[in-house]
């Protein structure tokens, strides 16, 4: 090797030490660390990882989600009425997805992920062809719930769980979807029903067309998922 090739290799090894020892010294806190806190500090980073994950899954890469969520709003975009219809949907999804991840039940994506679309155009249709909320639906979304909890269980096996952490990431995961349903919901709040609940045309001009559009959305992804 001659002096023009190697002045560059050393140069090159010098900069990468300098650099290594630039970001270890800007690490001190790592140094300090006793016995049993560097542990913790990979378990609460981990859980933050998978809180962000569970929101993500919602905001913003969960459209399906988003539009049954926005369904579910619309009908009755009282607060009152979406927090017993979300609630119903929590307390479904977080029993699914836990018996998933724990093995007790095996869902099938092929059919999951179908069921879903299909759940999103039936309450799509429902807010066009019923005039008010009925009591029933809040049975109808919990059965939702529990399919899309299915879907949650699928996306989350597709990331994995620490072994060491099992339980906690899996909490977190959950409640960082539940932040992203909140997020929609109170989003959903202030640009929509906040201006315009009280106005006699709205389910005319908001309720029915978007509804609609929902409706097409979700019979596309049903057919796609289905055939596809």
């Amino acid at each position: 090797m001659n002096k023009r090739q190697s002045n560059p290799a050393i140069l090159f090894r010098a900069a990468g030490l300098m650099l290594l020892f630039i970001a270890l010294a800007s690490q001190p806190a790592f140094a300090h660390l006793k016995n049993g806190e560097l542990a913790k500090l990979l378990k609460t980073s981990a859980a933050l990882t998978y809180l962000a994950e569970g929101f993500l899954h919602i905001v913003p890469y969960g459209y399906d989600h988003i539009l049954f969520v926005i369904s579910l709003f619309l009908l009755s975009p009282k607060l009152k009425a979406i927090l017993w219809q979300a609630t119903a949907f929590t307390i479904a999804h977080s029993i699914t997805l836990g018996l998933a991840m724990y093995h007790v039940i095996n869902p099938p994506l092929h059919i999951v992920e179908p069921v879903i679309a299909l759940s999103i155009l039936y309450v799509a249709l429902e807010n066009i062809y019923s005039p008010k909320l009925r009591t029933s639906r809040i049975g109808v979304v919990f059965l939702f719930g529990l399919v899309h909890g299915l879907g949650f269980a699928g996306a989350l096996s597709t990331l994995g769980l620490p072994k060491d952490n099992y339980f906690t990431c899996l909490l977190m995961f959950n409640l960082g979807v539940e932040l992203g349903q909140v997020t929609v919901i109170v989003l959903a709040y202030y640009f929509v029903a906040r201006w315009f609940t009280n106005s006699a045309s709205f389910r005319k001009w908001v309720v029915i067309p978007v509804s609609g559009l929902i409706a097409v959305i979700a019979f596309c992804w049903a057919i796609q998922r289905i055939f596809f």
